[in-house]
């Protein structure tokens, strides 16, 4: 346990500008806000622990079988149960790196040794150096897509080569906690893509678009044989009702999740814009967040973000993560951004 590394969450400081945790801006959804308070009462006792209605409602979203679908308190704790019901002790985990860093946690409570694939020189992951990766004693491979804390994507090819390069017996998951916010032309739906393959996984998150970070809900959409063994490995009762009924209620408000979605996107492309016209290196984003690869400087551009009461997600020696927030909340980083412009390469 003493070498298990530890998560580190985005920062809270009570009236600070929260640019740090990839949350959205807006709040509650309408209907979500009406849901909690008719079934607040209810939360002396348990949940359904089979979240039959709410994976029926997500079974009917994506048009198939609730024998495929398999929920969880975020996708963070889905992966988990997936790593749980794949990876025994010995077994490796291939993910490509820096990517979700709760990926090396779950494969080592899994009992799992982490193989980590370096990111290519636009911060995407190298899917052929994925596959090339995969060896007698791989039983996971995980691929974020769009990728935290980079924000990039691979297209349809690369993902295609990714899903023919790992063993039929090899479990794929394809982890798209951001998939709202992506440009689908560019970025496939991998269910849509990659659906009809059994050892493929699709993950999915209620945390970011549908504005439920605090209560904790996603889901898998495998095939029946991999989401039975899925729910097998779930903490009872780790999806609450009040989430349950959260999430369906969500799911119901598709239009309003989209039209907030294309207000994150559209104010991504400004920032990015910005930053880049200050001489800041902003990878092309897919999610609700930009990186800046910082390298070393990376300490100093969130101390600076911290002292004008701005938090950011620094990764020591490699960059920082920042949200898309609300367009003034935008405007106070870009200032920051601007009064700190990095020192061109000599």
């Amino acid at each position: 346990m003493a070498g298990l590394p530890a998560y580190v969450p985005g920062r809270k400081t009570p009236g600070a500008i929260v640019l740090a945790s990839n949350e959205s801006p807006y709040g509650l959804l309408p209907s979500v806000a009406a849901v909690l308070a008719e079934h607040a009462n209810g939360v002396s006792r348990y949940p359904d622990m089979g979240a039959t209605r709410l994976i029926d409602a997500i079974a009917a979203h994506h048009g198939v079988d609730p024998a495929r679908i398999a929920v969880g308190a975020g996708s963070v704790e889905v992966v988990g149960q997936i790593a749980a019901a794949a990876v025994d002790a010995g077994d490796e985990v291939v993910f490509g790196w820096r990517a979700f860093e709760a990926y090396p946690i779950i494969t080592a409570v899994a009992g799992g040794s982490a193989v980590r694939v370096p990111l290519d020189d636009t911060y995407t992951h190298d899917v052929d150096a994925m596959s090339a990766a995969v060896g007698n004693r791989t039983r996971l491979v995980i691929v974020c897509n769009p990728n935290n804390p980079t924000g990039t994507a691979i297209g349809r090819d690369a993902l295609l080569r990714l899903a023919d390069g790992v063993p039929s017996d090899v479990v794929l998951v394809i982890d798209e906690a951001y998939r709202e916010y992506v440009d689908p032309v560019a970025v496939p739906d991998a269910f849509g893509l990659l659906g009809d393959r059994p050892n493929v996984v699709v993950t999915r998150t209620f945390s970011k678009a549908y504005a439920l970070a605090g209560l904790r809900v996603g889901y898998a959409i495998a095939s029946p044989d991999v989401a039975a063994a899925v729910r097998k490995c779930q903490v009872p009762f780790s999806v609450s009702a009040l989430a349950q009924e959260a999430a369906i209620a969500a799911l119901g408000d598709g239009d309003e999740v989209r039209r907030r979605a294309a207000l994150t996107v559209a104010e991504r492309g400004r920032v990015a814009a910005a930053l880049r016209d200050a001489g800041y290196d902003v990878p092309e984003s897919q999610a609700n967040f930009v990186w800046l690869p910082l390298g070393e400087g990376s300490a100093g551009f969130a101390a600076a973000c911290a002292e004008a009461g701005i938090l950011v997600r620094p990764f020591a020696g490699e960059g920082v993560r920042v949200t898309i927030g609300l367009d003034t909340e935008n405007d106070r980083l870009l200032e920051v951004a601007q009064a700190n412009r990095p020192v061109p390469a000599r």
